[in-house]
Parts: structure tokens; C-alpha cells; sequence
């Protein structure tokens, strides 16, 4: 039976192996929805090749480039945040969610409030509005599939346990490309040394979460909300392989772990097959070749993000949304060579010491406080910048 899926950030590296292996498997799937931010050439590549009903890019001004760019393809094409919206609402099997930061929070949302069971690989959503994604999930009785690596583990060591019988979940770390590095050193380290990760093929901003640690405590904030066993029951472990993509230990002392080979197309292919399997193109594991595994405990002085995220999850309200909108500003303003690579964690500090808005209610309440944050960031940046 061909199953419908609806691809929103179909031009990120998620998107593009996620497209792989539908090219793969063409006969088990079909495109319903494929949508982009601004990279209107691309997008109808794909358009082109994969036929969806409809295709979408969020920057309205691109609207009348991509209708050109589709004219005569018998292909929708929409522009904007409420056409995304309302692509997230069309019918279809499965909703892979994989627009990076906030901007695929609304989306996601009503992809889960029309009931759809969505792959998620935006972890700033679930950061963000992690309560009120998990409370949608349940009423409309959609189906969360996680895709980050660490997550998808999770997933797939639980499947035949329950959580009430999870000892600890332990989330692995590659430790990034300066795990060894003193912190005199990393402050005068540069962007492309920061995208530079040693075993993932990543976009700019998720390396440099990587290398600060920041990925892996915004990851944390995501298991809180994917597996309620209580945040005292997550564990951070550094894994400098990456094999190892993380751990459940039950209450018999039974520990599972999830291993495989550093490619993000077996998290999705999980993600897609669910509840079967999907063959990939991914080299399969060669231990004896890998011939040994290493472990360390994070070092939250040198990389103090880890810390930071566990403080809000566990104080709650908005303190996870703030953290997320001022790390974005934050990351940015590295990229573009205005702050040092410690600066990215000390903003977000500076953010969350500086306001403790009201716990969001809604998602204009999330979108509220990201836009406060965001803000703040920006004169803490301008800050450090002219310091």
C-alpha cells in the first residue's frame, strides 16, 4: 500500500536524506506536500521530480518565482506561514517535521491537532512547546516518532518495555570537535572550526549546538517531554564514536542500546517505516574495524549548556523558550563573526537572568516570549560585540 507523506524542510539535510530514501522506495511512498524556506530553485527541483499536490516556500516575497518555476506542472504552489499551516492540516500518512528552529513550531502543531503521526526532527519545537505539543498529541491521538539519532534510540530501546519499568535513560554525546580543547583555547575559535563536526554530516547551526554542548541539553529538554520517566532519570554521557546513539536501562539492570553507523538516514528510515523496517543505503557497523567504544562524563565547566538547559526544563513555564530563541540569536551572531564561541552560551545565560515571563498558555504565548528573547539576545550580542 503507497503511503502519503506530507516533507516540511524538504531542502535541509534532513529533508534531502529523508528524499533519498523515498527515491528509493518510490513504490511504498508518495509526496503529498513539499515545502521549503527560501531556496525557490531547489524546492522545485524536487517539486519536479517528486510531484506533490503542493509545493510551499514560508518567504512570501519567493511566491511568484516558485509559481513560475512550477507553471505548467499541474503543482500548487503556496507561499507563506498560513500556507504552511494549512499544508500541515492536508491529509496524509505521515508529517516528517523537519523545518529547524521555531519558524516549524506552527506547523507541527497542527499537523498533531489534525491527528497526523509526525517524524520530528525540529527539536526546537518540542523545547519551546513541549507541554502543549504533547497535550495536542493526545487528544488528536497523533503519534510522536522522534528523529534525532538520540531519541530514535530511545524510541527503539523501548519498544516491548514500558516506561514505568525505565531505570535511566542515557542520552550519548559525540562530545563535538572540541571536546579536548581547553576553554582558553575555544575562545578564540572560528565558525568553520565549530561546523566542522567530527562524525555527522550537520547544517551550520546544529554543529555549532553540537560543539557547545547546547545540541545535547536541548536534547535532554526533548527526552523530558518524549519519555516522562523524570528528569533526575536522564543522563548525559559523552561518546566520542558516535556508534553508541544512547541508552535505557531498566529497573532488572538490563541496559539496551541503540547502535549504528553515524547516518541520519537510519533514524529516518525508522521514523518511516514504523512500526516495520525499511532497508537503506547505510554502511552497516564493522566492529572490529571500530574496535573500541569510549566513554566520559560531560565536562559542564568547560561546556556549561548541558547545565543551563537541565536549570530551565526543571524550573519550567517559559525559561526552555527563552533558552531556545536567545541560543538561535545567539548561534547567528557567531556565524556571523560578531561574538566568540563562549559568547553563544553567556547570552543565554544573560537572557534568562534577565526576565522570567509568565508560563505559556498558548502558542502565541510561545511565540510572545521567543520574540522577547530573541530581543534580548540581540542587546546582549550588541553587548558583547562592542565590549
Amino acid at each position: 500500500m503507497t503511503r502519503c507523506l506530507s516533507l516540511f524542510g524538504a531542502t535541509g539535510s534532513v529533508g534531502q536524506s529523508t528524499l533519498d530514501l523515498i527515491r528509493r522506495d518510490g513504490e511504498a511512498w508518495r509526496v503529498g506536500v513539499l515545502t521549503a524556506n527560501c531556496d525557490v530553485k531547489e524546492l522545485a527541483r524536487m517539486a519536479i521530480e517528486f510531484r506533490p499536490d503542493v509545493a510551499v516556500v514560508a518567504d512570501e516575497s519567493c511566491y511568484g518565482d516558485l509559481q513560475a518555476a512550477l507553471a505548467g506542472s499541474g503543482i500548487e504552489a503556496a507561499a507563506g506561514a498560513a500556507a504552511l499551516v494549512e499544508a500541515a492540516d492536508r491529509p496524509t500518512d505521515l508529517v516528517m517535521a523537519a523545518i529547524v528552529g521555531t519558524a516549524g513550531l506552527a506547523p507541527t502543531m497542527a499537523a498533531l491537532a489534525a491527528g497526523h503521526d509526525v517524524a520530528l526532527a525540529n527539536k526546537e519545537a518540542l523545547v519551546s512547546a513541549g507541554e502543549l505539543m504533547t497535550a495536542a498529541a493526545r487528544a488528536s491521538g497523533a503519534t510522536i516518532l522522534p528523529v534525532d539519532s538520540e531519541h530514535n534510540a530511545i524510541f527503539q530501546c523501548l519498544a516491548g518495555g514500558r516506561i514505568e519499568q525505565v531505570r535511566r535513560i542515557i542520552l550519548t554525546a559525540s562530545g563535538g570537535p572540541f571536546r579536548t580543547m581547553s576553554a582558553a583555547d575555544m575562545a578564540a575559535v572560528t565558525p568553520a572550526q565549530a561546523v566542522a563536526h567530527p562524525n555527522w554530516s550537520m547544517g551550520a547551526k546544529i554543529s555549532v549546538d553540537s560543539a557547545t554542548m547546547m545540541n545535547k541539553g536541548l536534547e535532554l529538554i526533548e527526552a523530558h517531554h518524549l519519555f516522562p520517566v523524570g528528569l533526575d532519570r536522564i543522563e548525559i554521557l559523552v561518546h566520542p564514536q558516535s556508534v553508541i546513539h544512547s541508552l535505557v536501562e531498566y529497573i532488572d539492570c538490563s541496559t539496551l542500546a541503540q547502535l549504528g553507523s553515524p547516518d541520519m538516514r537510519i533514524p529516518i528510515a525508522s521514523a518511516l517505516a514504523w512500526p516495520q523496517r525499511m532497508a537503506t543505503p547505510c554502511a552497516p557497523l564493522d566492529l572490529a574495524t571500530i574496535a573500541r567504544l569510549d566513554f566520559e562524563a560531560p565536562d559542564e565547566v568547560r561546556f556549561p549548556a548541558t547545565a543551563l538547559c537541565r536549570a530551565a526544563i526543571a524550573a519550567g513555564g517559559a525559561r526552555p523558550a527563552q533558552l531556545n530563541a536567545a541560543n538561535e540569536v545567539a548561534v547567528a551572531a557567531f556565524l556571523a563573526g560578531r561574538i566568540s564561541f563562549p559568547a553563544i552560551v553567556d547570552t543565554v545565560r544573560r537572557v534568562i537572568d534577565a526576565a522570567e515571563p509568565a508560563a505559556p498558555a498558548s502558542l502565541q504565548d510561545i511565540f510572545s516570549v521567543d520574540a522577547a528573547s530573541r530581543a534580548a539576545a540581540q542587546h546582549f550580542v550588541d553587548q558583547f560585540e562592542h565590549a
